[in-house]
This record gives C-alpha cells, sequence and structure tokens, in this order.
C-alpha cells in the first residue's frame, strides 16, 4: 500500500441476509447491504453517501435480519450484484470498517476478483483504542459504545439501517482527528493475497492459540483448497499441515496454523461452513499437535522445500528400482521439474532402502497440472498415483518412514512379562450389548458419542468393532458392560436411536452368544446357529475358547506364542480364557470369516500376554522342550500376481524370522534359504 492511501478513507458498513453484529458472516449468508461514505482526511471533508442493496444467490432473509433493516426480497430482487457494487469503490482508497468480520468473513469468501483495496483495510475498533487506551476492549467495542464513550448525540431512529452506523463512523473519525487526539491512519490491517508454503522446524515455538483443527474435508484437497475454505484470514507460512493415517493416507484431517490469536478465532466460527458439498468441522487444536504432524528436523527436507512459491506433487507406487532419471523421464518436457533432480526428493526408510514415494517440484500450476493428468500412468510395470501435496506432508510423510520402522518391533522375552490379557467375555450373562447397522464411517469415538454416559459402565478394552475380510467395518460391534443390569439398561436407552444418517439397533446379550457372532455363527429369533467353521466337536470346546482376531496375529506375533520351551510346562494346566483357542485345529479357521478388531477402548490397548495355561499347552502339542520355538503363523491375501520373495521381506521389515534349525512350520525352496541367510537379521515370514 503506498502513503497516499491513507489520505482518503471509504467508511464503509454492511449486513448479510443472515446473523447480525458479532456473528456477522458465521452462518455463510450473503451481502445484501453496503453503505459508506468518502472521507478525506487532510481536509476532514466527506464525499456524497451511497447505500446499494446487494442482491444476494438466496434471496430469504432471517427473522433478525428482516427486524433490523427492515429489508424484505422483493426489494432485493431488483438489486445488482455485489461485483458491480464493489466496483463503485476507488481502488485509491483506503476501506475503514467497523471490525473485522465485514471484510474477511464476507467478501473474500466470494467467487470473484477484488482489486487491490479489499486487501488492506483500518479496524475502526482498534484505531479508536489506540486513540482512547481508557474505553472499552476491542473486541466489546461496538458503534454505539464509541459514540457513548465521545458523548456523540446520534439518534439511531431518525436514520435508515445502515445511514446511521456511517455518519456515526464518520463523527468518530473526525473526533480522533481533532487536536485533543490527533489521531494518524498509518498501520492498515492487511489480508494475505496468497497462502505461502514452507518448512516448519520442531524447535520452533507454536502459540495454541494460533492452532485449529479442520475435520470432513475431501481427501483430494490440498493446502491451497484448504486456504481458499479460510480465504480472508492471514494462515502462517507453511501453516496448514494435513494428517495422515496409519497407512500414510489423508485422513480428511488438517491442522491449520494462523498468524495470530485474532485470526484463529474467526477460523473458528467457519465451523460446519462449506468447501463444495461437504461442510467442515472447525475446533480448536494445541501448538504440540501441529508440531507433530508438521515439525521436521531433515537438512535434506529443509533443503528441499526452502525454494518459495512451489507446487508440490506426491508420486506414490514408484518401482523400488526408479531413478532420478526414470522420473524425469515419466513426467516428460511438458512438467519442468524445478532444478532437475534438485527438485526431486524420494522417501526412504532408514537403512535407505526406497519406500515408492517421491515429492516433486513444479514452479508453476500449469506444470504441476500437466503432471497431474499422468496419475495412474505405467512406470516400468507400475501405475504412478499423483496427488498435491504440501510442506507439511513432506515432512510428515519422512518423519513417519525415518523415525520408527514402518512395523514395530516387540522385545523377544523368555516369559512375556507385559500387562494382563484382554478377555472376551464368555458365559451366559446377559452384561454385553450388541449394536447393529452403525454406519460404516463409524469409529470408537462415534460409539462412545452415541452411548453417552453409558461409557463410564463399559468394561476396559470392552469395545469390539467387528471388521469383513477386507478389514473394513462391518456394521457391528459388541460392547462389554461392567453387569447385566447395565446392558439393559443401555439396550433400553439407546436403541434405534440415530448416528450420523442412521438408527442403530441396540441388543443385550451374553458373552457366549457374542463369540458365536464374532465366530460368523448367527444370533437371531430363531436362536443360535454355530460357526460353519467348527465342525460339531470343535463347536463344543470352543464354548471355553476365544477368538484370535487377524489383527492380533499381525500387531504382536511374539506374544501369542512362548518364545521359550521348558520340561515343567508339559505339565498340564487349565485352559485360560483369552485370544488363545483350546484346540491347535481352531487356528485353521474359516478365512472368510467376520473378524473382531483388537479391543480398543476406552483405554489405550497393550500388548497380549502368554498366560501360563497357553504356555503349557503350546509347549506339549509341539513336543520340542527346552528348544525356542518360531513366531505365530500369517496368511497373507490380496497380494499381486507379480509379488516375488523380496517384496514380501520388505513388508515384514522388522521382524526376526525362525531361524533355520527350527522352521518346521514353513518348508522353504533352496531359492528361497539363500535370500533369508544374506546378512539380513531381521526379516520374517
Amino acid at each position: 500500500m503506498t502513503a497516499s492511501h491513507s489520505d482518503s478513507l471509504v467508511v464503509l458498513f454492511g449486513a448479510t441476509a443472515g446473523a447480525y453484529g458479532a456473528k456477522l458472516g458465521s452462518d455463510e449468508r450473503e451481502l445484501i447491504l453496503l453503505v459508506w461514505q468518502v472521507v478525506d482526511l487532510p481536509s476532514k471533508k466527506v464525499g456524497t453517501l451511497h447505500k446499494s442493496l446487494v442482491k444476494a444467490d438466496n434471496l430469504e432473509l432471517s427473522d433478525q435480519c428482516r427486524e433490523v433493516s427492515g429489508l424484505t426480497p422483493e426489494g432485493l430482487g431488483k438489486a445488482e450484484p455485489l461485483d458491480r457494487v464493489l466496483q463503485q469503490v476507488r481502488n485509491s482508497y483506503t476501506l475503514c470498517s467497523d471490525g473485522q468480520l465485514l471484510i474477511r468473513q464476507n467478501w473474500h469468501r466470494r467467487n470473484f476478483l477484488l482489486s487491490d483495496c479489499f486487501y488492506s483495510f483500518y479496524d475502526l475498533r482498534k484505531e479508536f483504542h489506540t486513540c482512547y487506551p481508557s474505553s472499552a476492549a476491542v473486541k466489546d467495542q461496538t458503534i454505539k459504545t464509541m459514540a457513548e464513550y465521545l458523548g456523540l448525540g446520534t439518534d439511531e431512529a431518525e436514520e435508515d439501517f445502515g445511514v446511521w452506523q456511517v455518519k456515526t463512523m464518520v463523527a468518530i473519525i473526525f473526533s480522533m482527528l481533532s487536536e485533543n487526539c490527533d489521531h494518524i491512519f498509518t498501520d492498515p490491517e492487511t489480508v494475505k493475497y496468497k497462502y505461502e508454503t514452507g518448512p516448519c522446524s520442531k524447535s520452533e515455538t507454536v502459540d495454541s492459540e494460533t492452532v485449529i483443527r479442520a475435520r470432513g474435508l475431501p481427501w483430494q484437497s490440498s493446502d491451497q483448497d484448504i486456504a481458499r475454505f479460510f480465504k480472508g484470514l492471514n494462515i502462517a507460512k507453511g501453516g496448514v499441515a494435513l494428517c495422515l493415517n496409519a497407512q500414510g493416507r489423508r485422513n480428511g484431517e488438517a491442522l491449520v496454523r494462523f498468524a495470530n490469536s485474532e485470526q484463529r478465532d474467526l477460523a473458528l466460527e467457519r465451523h460446519k461452513h462449506h468447501m463444495g458439498s461437504r461442510y467442515i468441522e472447525v475446533y480448536k487444536a494445541t501448538g504440540e499437535e501441529f508440531l507433530k504432524i508438521a515439525g521436521g528436523t531433515s537438512n535434506e527436507v529443509a533443503q528441499f522445500l526452502s525454494k518459495e512459491n512451489q507446487v508440490i506433487i506426491r508420486m506414490r507406487g514408484l518401482p523400488f528400482t526408479a531413478t532420478q532419471e526414470d522420473v524425469l523421464g515419466f513426467l516428460g518436457p511438458e512438467c519442468p521439474v524445478t532444478g532437475g533432480k534438485e527438485g526431486l526428493l524420494f522417501v526412504k526408510y532408514p537403512d535407505g532402502r526406497p519406500t515408492g514415494d517421491a515429492f516433486v517440484l513444479f514452479s508453476c500450476e500449469e506444470y504441476a497440472q500437466n503432471a497431474l493428468k499422468k496419475h495412474k500412468e505405467i512406470l516400468g510395470k507400475r501405475y504412478i498415483e499423483l496427488f498435491r501435496s504440501t510442506a507439511a506432508e513432506v515432512q510428515q510423510v519422512l518423519n513417519r518412514y525415518m523415525s520408527t520402522p514402518l512395523i514395530p518391533t516387540l522385545p523377544t522375552p523368555i516369559i512375556p512379562v507385559i500387562p494382563p490379557p484382554y478377555t472376551i467375555a464368555t458365559g451366559s450373562i446377559r452384561d454385553c450389548v450388541r449394536l447393529r447397522g452403525l454406519p460404516y464411517t463409524a469409529g470408537i469415538d462415534d460409539i462412545l458419542d452415541f452411548m453417552g454416559d453409558a461409557t463410564a459402565d463399559i468394561k476396559p478394552h470392552g469395545v469390539h468393532m467387528v471388521l469383513n475380510q477386507q478389514g473394513r467395518p462391518s456394521g457391528d460391534a459388541f460392547i462389554q458392560m461392567k453387569s447385566a443390569d447395565k446392558a439393559f439398561m443401555v439396550a433400553q436407552k439407546c436403541h434405534k436411536k440415530m448416528m450420523k444418517d442412521r438408527y442403530v439397533e441396540v441388543f443385550q446379550c451374553s458373552g457366549e452368544e457374542m463369540n458365536f457372532v464374532l465366530m460368523v455363527g448367527t444370533l437371531n429369533r430363531s436362536g443360535l446357529s454355530p460357526p460353519p467353521c467348527l465342525s460339531p466337536p470343535a463347536y463344543a470346546a470352543f464354548q471355553t475358547a476365544a477368538v484370535i482376531p487377524a489383527e492380533a496375529a499381525l500387531y504382536q506375533p511374539q506374544a501369542l506364542l512362548p518364545t521359550a520351551r521348558t520340561p515343567q510346562a508339559s505339565a498340564a494346566a487349565p485352559p485360560a480364557v483369552t485370544y488363545y483357542p483350546a484346540q491347535a485345529a481352531q487356528l485353521y479357521m474359516n478365512y472368510t470369516a467376520y473378524y473382531p478388531s483388537p479391543p480398543v477402548s476406552p483405554t489405550t490397548v497393550g500388548y497380549l500376554a502368554a498366560p501360563p495355561g497357553a504356555v503349557a499347552a503350546a509347549a506339549t502339542a509341539t513336543h520340542t522342550p527346552l528348544l525356542p520355538q518360531p513366531g505365530a503363523l500369517v496368511r497373507m491375501q490380496g497380494l499381486p500376481y507379480n509379488t516375488g520373495m523380496k517384496e514380501i521381506l520388505s513388508f515384514f521389515q522388522g521382524y526376526q524370522y525362525a531361524p533355520d534349525d527350527y522352521n518346521g512350520l514353513i518348508q522353504l525352496s533352496e531359492q528361497a534359504r539363500s535370500v533369508l541367510q544374506a546378512p539380513k537379521e531381521w526379516v520374517c515370514l
């Protein structure tokens, strides 16, 4: 902004078709009234007062708007659209408004180009408080309170709505320009024209009063899309961090860091505003959460991201043998990479192995768009996925792969010393409830919210989401309550209660019935039917056994079976009621079954312990005392047809495979054995 901009002010006031006052713009309603008047500061003269009605797409007015403004839909039907009204404001003037809302929460949310003068303005409330420090706090100021503080005798009832406000604001400005105050308008508010990307270091200090969490974002949204959602508010440089799930994919959430707490508070007012057809939830977050997602320590990443105003594209699914030349050739001359090879960043594991991910820098939007057109084109024998990315996502992906192995390892104690096992209830006591018809997007938090106060009566680790064979929610869940009475009350209170857009059926049941269903049996009005994967003899034994979830086999392989055998372990022991089968044959169940997920709420999940009974039973069955045993057997489904030994070993990086002397569970070919005997100490089959 040049110095001449402060010579003349455009004092303006506006109203929307919805909320008024402190909630202006919080309901996404459009502007319907604009009143303004030019004030020449050196001569202290005013120009003609203008009052313009604005035609909105939705002419339905709220009751508050009708009452306060006196406007009608019929009168607005003949008005001009907002972009034409704003063209009447000369670009050489500086705006002056009553607070931040009119400009930040209204004009900049609209999809049309604004002239330069709309990116800087004076907040009359702040200027007034600077001139009169003893007046009320800025957030408590209104046009009326400022006028009363100065003793201005204006009568709101004598003027039209909007006209009184502008005339009073002009009188307040003249009072501030008087010899008693001699105020000078020199430091206007600015609205950032463009979001700036950049890296964030974990050593930075991030004020928790400047961070929000946005939920419900479309998975393909970029940092620029999020910045457009918060357009009009000043986001800090590199302040958009897209959150990733455990698989490294975006989960529809983002953390956004704003320039100050005032901008953050304005962002919270956009709770449930829309991005396309989806509404976005906006909540407070902390600086620690932001640094956990966006902060990094890698000099390589900082150097890669040091090139400002670059568009970042993420490439996923690259062949592990792909080189920089391969990637540049894949992108082609129509998408030149910034700096050539310097504009490529391959993501690797701590040992230097490639992950198949890479990030690419482009100097402009046109080159990035050309690159995105190559989404799912073939490089080598694989199709490559391309997405818009962010500096924070680059840092987060690098943090994920470089800090810890993709699959965490477990210690190998002689006797597992870990917390008590999580048991799945058995017996005929009806102290459980079954939830049926859950939305497929429902998670543990949604279930706990659905149950309300009854969550206090859930047993520790008592919520069991039932997953299908693809590992996705099946719409069912079981919950273990502290007593049969509590289960009865929950079933009565929550049956057919709505969760999101669906009603959920809630039935009281017993632990035995819960186990039948988890093993793919049926529970209906006709009674119980045994799971199809068990023969009648095994079905009888199942009443004292429980389930091995598929996830438990993947997450805790060394905790499921003991790692040492002693002669004393061969003694008979009573069966244990945990995730261990009473008979070895029950390990091989119907693989098309619906598996329960590990118990994950309401407290933190831990590891499963191997109880003495299970240790003794396994030791007796193996007949190999004093010898360490290999880990649990895992079946892999859904592998690509061209998967080789190296890809499987890479997938299980971090687990110790069975030594040569004790691999009786798996018959290896000589080729596979030669791969395993190579200097790779930690691998697994």
